[in-house]
């Protein structure tokens, strides 16, 4: 009889008929009166919703005691009613540590104790003349396997209780204790990386310290291949400010061998990749084509909707957020979908509303705070902007961009000692964003520390080069670079980038008039005058380029000399305009990155050095 009602039960659960798992496994658990049923009857009442009820058969049978099982399902019936305090007197505070394993030393050592692992009635046979002194990895050793990995998932849910209670600290070292004592708990692995609670740094050297080696397979000689695709798969959830070539030997190896080069996942770190490289078309083809076959794989969104937000495609936004809106109100992404669109229209308070929407319903979606931020910031708004980005620097404290958006607003309001230590707290994060260098490279410039100026602007260019970025989303720290030159009175190098600068596309008038400026202080003052044209064409009025230009052809005028007084002014006009419609070309506007602008130094300074010069 105990058989048929198991084979029911099961039927029942496997149907997720829980009414029928529920009423026979009552009555399984009446004949037998069985712990195991009785946690299986609980299990079911979790499975249901019936959260309380689930609870107070755990404490009726006085099942916290009987194992860590039994406790994680009591903890998390407290979790799923968000009484979090009774879960953390559940969970205790204390962690397993003699259950962490990261030595390389310790490989597998559960698959040479005898015993049945699976049945979870693991046997370890003392040694004769053995000491009773017992190691940390021997006490792993003597644990139950399936014990080990539920006290790796009482960690995750401990981390949860912090995480809830906004003691961010606590919770991030939880979810890396759980990943220590079971490599396999991706659960606690996903909220570290997700929620950037490390730097690009920790988390490089986090993998590295974890012990692949410890998964366990029936068949030994697929070990080490087990061990090696778990870190792969590990690998392209890190950040992809560091070690590009590690994350593209890892999906090169998952696409060829394993099958996965269309894996939504593998895809998603693919096109996260593209998008710090600015390269946002490219991005939003591979989110695209994630969505077509699975469009409610709401991971995917934030990336897909800073595509669109990058490339203005306001369209695709209204219907994407309407029809988000009509299906799932219940989902934070639907929420930073609206948000995103009345932004990319320029509606910020509207964005505002819907962006709180979002992050109200996870506290922890930093993308929705990020773009409550961005709201303050369009609006001229400072120190709202300001304390917006602290709260979010606060609560993701492994990513470097509150902190540099901290920087840019200190930046725009002329702060520069607070600028300068809000972007070097995140230098100290991330030292390989272009962006972040950039903006350091302001700050120096504005402080006439011209010589690490350039390092900076170099540096950014450098390092964009590095990953494939859009050269054109970087124009304007071209432009930066031209000008720290300048400065420094090396005129060459200046020209050579405000060169490039126009050969990419960066035709701007401010560029035309340091380009003329340069050309002036070199004595080529027939090619100033041709460049200020320039400038004139594509602003006619402005009085930069019109001072300059006067100033050039008074410059000219005196080094030619009664010789060329004498000389046909029609001919000198012939020349200037032969020079012109040689340099003359079509010139795209600057891109744009992550939601904001390139600093850029700016005409004002360049004009108030030409005049002192």
């Amino acid at each position: 009889m105990e058989k048929l009602l198991k084979e029911w039960r099961q039927d029942a659960m496997n149907k997720h008929q829980y009414e029928s798992a529920i009423y026979i496994g009552d009555k399984l658990l009446a004949l037998t009166n069985d712990a195991d049923d009785a946690f299986f009857l609980a299990q079911v009442h979790f499975s249901s919703g019936n959260y309380t009820r689930a609870q107070s058969f755990l404490t009726k049978h006085n099942l916290f005691e009987h194992n860590a099982a039994c406790r994680y399902l009591g903890a998390y019936c407290h979790i799923k009613q968000s009484r979090f305090d009774d879960a953390l007197n559940i969970l205790g505070e204390k962690t397993p540590n003699h259950l962490i394993s990261t030595s390389g030393n310790v490989r597998r050592k559960l698959q040479h104790t005898s015993g049945d692992v699976r049945n979870g009635s693991l046997k370890v046979e003392k040694a004769t003349g053995r000491p009773d002194h017992i190691e940390r990895s021997e006490e792993r050793d003597r644990e139950n396997a399936s014990d080990i990995k539920y006290e790796a998932a009482l960690c995750y849910l401990r981390g949860i209780c912090y995480a809830k209670k906004n003691a961010v600290d606590r919770a991030k070292e939880c979810y890396k204790d759980a990943v220590r004592i079971d490599v396999q708990c991706f659960e606690a692995f996903d909220q570290l990386m997700k929620n950037y609670l490390m730097s690009p740094d920790e988390e490089w050297a986090f993998l590295e310290s974890l012990d692949f080696d410890s998964i366990f397979t029936e068949d030994n000689n697929t070990s080490q291949e087990a061990a090696q695709f778990a870190k792969m798969l590990y690998t392209t959830r890190l950040s992809k400010y560091k070690n590009p070539t590690d994350f593209n030997n890892a999906t090169e190896s998952l696409s060829t061998h394993y099958n996965l080069a269309s894996n939504p996942d593998l895809l998603l770190s693919k096109a996260n990749l593209l998008f710090i490289q600015c390269r946002f078309k490219q991005a939003l083809a591979i989110t695209t084509s994630i969505l077509d076959s699975d469009e409610y794989n709401f991971s995917i969104y934030p990336i897909h909707l800073a595509c669109l937000h990058e490339l203005n495609q306001t369209n695709t936004l209204f219907l994407l957020a309407h029809r988000l809106a009509d299906l799932h109100p219940e989902e934070p992404s639907t929420w930073l979908a609206v948000g995103i669109y009345y932004l990319s229209i320029s509606q910020t308070a509207d964005a505002r509303r819907f962006f709180m929407k979002a992050y109200t319903m996870d506290p922890h979606f930093g993308a929705a705070w990020i773009g409550f931020a961005h709201t303050f910031a369009a609006e001229g708004e400072h120190d709202q902007a300001i304390s917006a980005y602290s709260s979010a620097a606060r609560l993701f404290q492994g990513t470097h961009l509150p902190q540099l958006f901290l920087g840019m607003q200190n930046l725009q309001l002329n702060n520069m000692t607070l600028a300068h230590e809000y972007l070097l707290a995140a230098h100290e994060i991330c030292q390989t964003d272009p962006l972040l260098l950039n903006e350091l490279g302001v700050v120096f410039y504005h402080q006439d520390m011209l010589s690490d100026a350039v390092v900076m602007f170099n540096r950014a260019l450098s390092i964009a080069a590095d990953i494939d970025s859009d050269p054109r989303s970087w124009i304007p720290t071209r432009a930066n670079l031209g000008h720290a030159y300048r400065r420094q009175r090396h005129w060459e190098a200046a020209l050579t980038e405000f060169e490039e600068v126009l050969r990419q596309g960066g035709g701007e008038t401010g560029i035309f008039c340091a380009k003329g400026l340069v050309l002036m202080e070199m004595n080529k003052t027939l090619e100033a005058v041709c460049a200020l044209h320039e400038a004139l064409a594509m602003g006619p009025q402005d009085p930069v380029a019109t001072d300059l230009l006067n100033r050039a052809l008074d410059e000219h005028t005196a080094q030619q000399g009664r010789e060329d007084e004498e000389r046909p002014m029609d001919e000198f006009d012939d020349e200037i305009r032969q020079r012109i419609a040689e340099r003359r070309g079509g010139r795209k506007s600057n891109g744009k990155v992550r939601m904001g602008r390139v600093s850029e130094v700016g005409e004002d300074s360049m004009m108030v050095e030409s005049d002192d010069e």
